[in-house]
C-alpha cells in the first residue's frame, strides 16, 4: 500500500513548510524510496499564472506547461519526484471540476456540497498521484491551519488518515517556537497550533518546531506532553547560517527519517545521502565571491526570482566561489545617471562581475534593462539573459549596432517601425490569460562552437519556455549580417531560442527558463559557465 504523509503549518506562514516537506521527501528517497510530491493550495485561482510576483512569488513552470506555485521548485531542487500539473492542486480546481460534473449531471440531481463532494475531489486528485512505483506521498497543505480557506483542504486530510488507517498516512505539522526577551523560547504557540489541528480532527504524529536556536530536551518533552505528540517525534528546524540545503542532513542528525518510516511500519532501509554532504563540501571550499547583478523589475520581493537566485548559488558551487547577488532595479538604470556608478568599479560596494536579466512582462524598467545590456556588452563583462533578458539583447543589438533607435518589442511599442520582438502567430488572437503562452517542455538545438552547446556539450537541449513573445524572422537575416549570432533554434529552424555576442567573453541570451531544473547537486550547465565566466574575469583582472 502507498503511504501518505501530510504536512500542515500553524501559527504564521513563511516558516519553511515547503522546505521542510522538500528535506523529507530528500531523506526518504536517501532511504531508497521512490516519492512523489504535492502542493495543496487553498486560493481560488486555477493555477499561480496570472498573480503577480509581488503577491505570491516567482511561478514555476514544469514540463507540462503548468504554472504552479513555487514550491513546486523546492520539490524539483531537493527531490528527484516527477512534477506536473497533476502536481498542484488549488481549490479554483477542485471547485471548477466539480461544477463541471455537476452542470453534466455527474452527481444524480444530489445537492452538492463542500463535504462530500469537494473533499472527495480533493482526495481522488490525491491518491491519483500514487503510482505503481510510488511508496511515498508527501502532500503539502498551503497557509495555516485555522485559515478558512484551508478547512476544505484539512478535511480531506482527516478524512484521508482515518481511511487510510493507522501507518499509512501521517500528519506531519510545522509550527513556530518564537524567542521572548531574555532569550526565552516560548512553547504555547505551538500548543494552541495543535490544539487547532485537534479541533479540525487531526492529531499530529510528528511535530517540526521552526525556532532560533535547537529545542533541548526539556522543552520537547514539554511539547510532546501538551500535544499528544511522542516525544521522539518533536524535532526542531532552527536558524542556520549556511544554506538551506543542509537542512535534510540536520533533521538526518535527528532521526526524522527513521521516525516517520517507524510509523509507517517500513523497514529501515541503509541511508545514502553521499550527494548532500558532498554538496555541503563543495559549500565550505568555495574560494573568493563575483558580484553578480541582477536587473529586474520586482526586486524588493526574494521569492519574485526564486529559481534564478537558487540556480545562482548552485552554479557557484560549481565553480567554487561564492556568489554575492546585487539586486538593481532597472528603473534606477533608466534615470539621468551613468550606469557606470551602478554597475562599474567605483558603484557601491565595488564593481559588477556578471548581470543577469531575467524573465517578466510589461513596459516598466525596460529601459533600463537595455542599458545595462549595452553595458556589458561594450565592457565585455559576462551577461546572461533568459526569456526576456535574451529580447532585450535583441533590442539593444537593433538600437546600437543596426541603427534603428526605435527598435523595440510590440509588447512594449506596438507603433515601432522595427519591432525585432513581436507575438508569437499563435497567440494574436489570444485574450485569455491564463495558461495561454508557450509553456513547458521544448527542444532547442544548438549550434556547434557556440557557449551554448559547450554549455550542455550536446546539439538537442530540452528546456521549459514560458512567454507570449519571440525574436522577429522579418529581422534575422540583419541581424545575423551585422554580427549578432544565433546559437539556438527550434528544430525545424523557424524560432529563435537563443543569442550570442560576437567578441565577447560570454554574452548569451535564451528565450527558455534553464533556472527551472537546477539542483545543488547537478547545477544548470548555462549557469555554471555563467559564472566561471564571471569569476574568470575577475581574476584576470586582479
Amino acid at each position: 500500500m502507498n503511504k501518505f504523509i501530510f504536512v500542515s503549518g500553524g501559527v504564521c506562514s513563511s516558516l519553511g513548510k515547503g522546505v521542510a516537506a522538500s528535506s523529507l521527501g530528500a531523506l526518504l528517497e536517501g532511504r531508497g524510496l521512490n516519492v512523489r510530491m504535492v502542493k495543496c493550495d487553498p486560493y481560488i485561482n486555477v493555477d499561480a499564472g496570472t498573480m503577480s510576483p509581488y503577491q505570491h512569488g516567482e511561478v514555476y513552470v514544469t514540463d507540462d506547461g503548468a504554472e504552479t506555485d513555487l514550491d513546486l521548485g523546492n520539490y524539483a531542487r531537493f527531490t528527484n519526484s516527477p512534477l506536473s500539473r497533476a502536481n498542484s492542486i488549488t481549490t479554483g480546481q477542485v471547485y471548477e471540476a466539480v461544477i463541471r460534473k455537476e452542470r453534466g449531471g455527474e452527481y444524480l440531481g444530489r445537492c452538492v456540497q463542500v463535504i462530500p463532494h469537494i473533499t472527495d475531489e480533493i482526495k481522488s486528485r490525491i491518491t491519483a498521484i500514487a503510482d505503481s512505483d510510488t511508496d511515498v506521498v508527501i502532500v503539502e497543505i498551503g497557509g495555516t491551519v485555522g485559515d478558512i480557506e484551508s478547512v476544505p483542504f484539512l478535511e480531506a486530510a482527516r478524512q484521508f488518515i482515518h481511511e487510510a488507517g493507522k501507518g499509512n498516512a501521517l500528519s506531519v505539522h510545522l509550527t513556530l517556537i518564537p524567542e521572548v526577551a531574555g532569550g526565552e523560547l516560548k512553547t504555547k504557540p505551538t500548543q494552541h497550533s495543535v490544539k487547532s489541528m485537534q479541533e479540525q480532527g487531526i492529531q499530529p504524529d510528528v511535530l517540526i518546531c521552526r525556532a532560533p536556536v535547537m529545542l533541548d530536551e526539556s522543552t520537547r518533552k514539554k511539547i510532546a506532553l501538551f500535544t499528544n505528540v511522542d516525544p521522539d517525534a518533536v524535532f526542531s528546524s532552527c536558524d542556520i547560517n549556511t544554506t538551506i540545503y543542509e537542512i535534510p542532513l540536520i533533521f538526518f542528525e535527528q532521526k526524522l527519517d527513521q521516525v516517520v518510516l517507524k510509523k509507517m511500519g517500513v523497514e529501515s532501509r541503509h541511508a545514502d545521502l553521499k550527494p548532500w554532504y558532498t554538496m555541503m563540501e563543495q559549500f565550505a571550499s568555495r574560494k573568493g565571491a563575483v558580484r553578480i547583478g541582477i536587473v529586474g523589475k520586482y526586486m524588493d520581493l526574494h521569492d519574485s526570482y526564486k529559481s534564478v537566485y537558487e540556480a545562482l548559488f548552485h552554479a557557484g558551487l560549481a565553480g567554487g566561489v561564492e556568489v554575492e547577488l546585487v539586486k538593481i532595479d532597472s528603473a534606477r538604470i533608466e534615470e539621468p545617471e551613468n550606469p557606470d556608478n551602478i554597475l562599474g568599479p567605483g558603484a557601491p560596494g565595488g564593481g559588477i562581475d556578471g548581470i543577469l536579466v531575467p524573465g517578466g512582462f510589461g513596459h516598466r524598467g525596460i529601459e533600463g534593462m537595455v542599458t545595462a545590456s549595452a553595458w556589458a556588452r561594450t565592457h565585455k563583462v559576462p551577461y546572461f539573459g533568459i526569456c526576456l533578458g535574451m529580447q532585450i539583447m535583441v533590442i539593444d543589438w537593433g538600437r546600437n549596432i543596426l541603427g534603428w533607435e526605435d527598435a523595440d518589442s510590440t509588447e512594449f511599442n506596438g507603433n515601432t517601425e522595427h519591432p525585432v520582438i513581436s507575438l508569437l502567430e499563435e497567440q494574436i488572437e489570444v485574450t485569455d490569460l491564463g495558461g495561454t503562452m508557450r509553456l513547458g517542455k521544448s527542444e532547442s538545438v544548438a549550434e556547434p562552437g557556440t557557449h551554448l552547446f559547450t554549455a550542455y556539450r550536446e546539439e538537442r537541449i530540452f528546456e521549459r519556455h514560458r512567454h507570449r513573445y519571440e525574436f522577429s524572422n522579418i529581422y534575422r537575416k540583419n541581424m545575423l549580417n551585422s554580427g549578432l549570432r544565433i546559437s539556438g533554434l527550434t528544430p525545424d529552424g523557424g524560432l529563435v531560442e537563443a543569442v550570442e555576442w560576437p567578441d565577447h567573453p560570454w554574452g548569451v541570451g535564451v528565450q527558455f527558463h534553464p533556472e527551472f531544473k537546477s539542483k545543488p547537486t547537478a547545477a544548470n550547465p548555462l549557469f555554471r559557465d555563467f559564472i566561471v565566466a564571471a569569476r574568470d574575469r575577475k581574476r584576470s583582472q586582479t
